[in-house]
């Protein structure tokens, strides 16, 4: 992983709704907790405009980080978030300490490749549909990746690309395979717009029409030439 995130962080000791509020208001921090690795539940606040700013890093979110609190040092990563309802501000954090030797769950986001250039859709007119765009992984936390990527290119019209198919980082498993072949889900497909399916519906129906009425004409023409000959 290229990039190291560190956050500083300051000890809490007054908890609750109101002191949580003049937390955000008068210092422009976030509560926020550090819990697991068999300690105690560590509660601190942060910077809420650093945070902010690095969550528009979409890596953010599946990165090893650093906590540093009290000229200490600390290996998280970001469990959960917790936002205002309708203001475009954070509320509470959460943070889960990492040990290098047990592995973690986590969810990663998937990049999806090549579609435009995928045969199916840049030759035949399909549409590319993503059925998720992240995927729940378990490894050691050196081996965290940032993204796992999706590639498009050789997919064909009416196919769907399943978890299985995922092409996954050395040490890395997909946690819902674990569960068996009925958690392969299907992460993306290609298929015609409904439209140019509506039509193209529409054309066969038009042609066998049009050879079923054939064929009475052709037997009518037979009977003819029958009544001919006698």
């Amino acid at each position: 992983m290229s990039q190291e995130y560190v956050i500083e962080a300051f000890p809490r000791g007054d908890q609750g709704r109101g002191a949580s509020r003049r937390l955000r208001r008068e210092e422009k921090k976030i509560p926020a907790i550090i819990y697991g690795g068999n300690k105690d539940a560590t509660p601190i606040a942060i910077w809420h405009n650093e945070l902010k700013k690095a969550l528009e890093n979409e890596a953010f979110f599946s990165h090893i980080l650093t906590i540093e609190l009290d000229g200490k040092k600390e290996s998280v990563v970001l469990k959960d978030l917790q936002r205002h309802p309708y203001k475009a501000l954070l509320t509470h954090a959460d943070f889960l300490r990492v040990d290098k030797d047990h592995e973690i769950h986590m969810n990663v986001p998937l990049h999806f490749i090549n579609e435009e250039t995928a045969e199916a859709v840049k030759l035949q007119g399909g549409v590319v549909t993503h059925q998720i765009n992240e995927v729940e992984v378990i490894c050691l936390p050196q081996n965290l990746p940032e993204f796992i990527e999706v590639d498009m290119a050789s997919v064909g019209m009416d196919e769907v690309v399943h978890l299985s198919d995922l092409k996954m980082p050395k040490g890395v498993t997909i946690a819902a395979l674990t569960h068996g072949e009925d958690h392969d889900l299907p992460v993306a497909a290609i298929h015609k717009p409904r439209a140019a399916k509506v039509e193209d519906d529409e054309e066969t129906e038009e042609d066998e029409e049009a050879e079923k009425a054939e064929k009475p004409e052709k037997k009518a023409k037979k009977d003819e030439d029958g009544e001919d000959k006698e």
